[in-house]
């Protein structure tokens, strides 16, 4: 199985910036995706933003500009800078990875969530 831990979460004014990272351990033979969603209360949980194994990255029309994904393959761990934070960028943020363990198939894994609170 992939554990994924992630980091970095917390309360922030508007404007401000935070950094998430989530780092995936276990019997890892291969991470392919590894993106970012979040869930706002009393919404659907959303795409944020993902990156593949070779740096292609996507984000939600709503971050664009202002958040940027990256990752480490060397420690398999998965970042999200999130600058100029508004309000609505409040969610439990939340790791998710397409990854293959030795002797399995490709498989789907979450992390825990991070709370992002974007408040004056």
């Amino acid at each position: 199985q992939v554990q994924l831990v992630e980091s970095g979460g917390g309360l922030v004014q508007p404007g401000g910036s935070l950094r998430l990272s989530c780092a995936a351990s276990g019997s890892i033979f291969r991470i392919y995706t590894m993106d970012w969603y979040r869930q706002a209360p009393g919404k659907q949980r959303e795409l944020v933003a993902g990156i593949t194994s070779g740096g292609i990255t996507n984000y939600l029309d709503s971050v664009e500009g202002r958040f940027t994904i990256s990752r480490d393959n060397a420690k398999n761990t998965v970042y999200l800078q999130m600058n100029s934070l508004k309000p609505e960028d409040t969610a439990v943020y939340y790791c998710h990875a397409a990854a293959q363990v030795f002797g399995q198939s490709r498989n789907v894994y979450w992390g825990q969530g991070s709370q992002v609170t974007v408040s004056s």
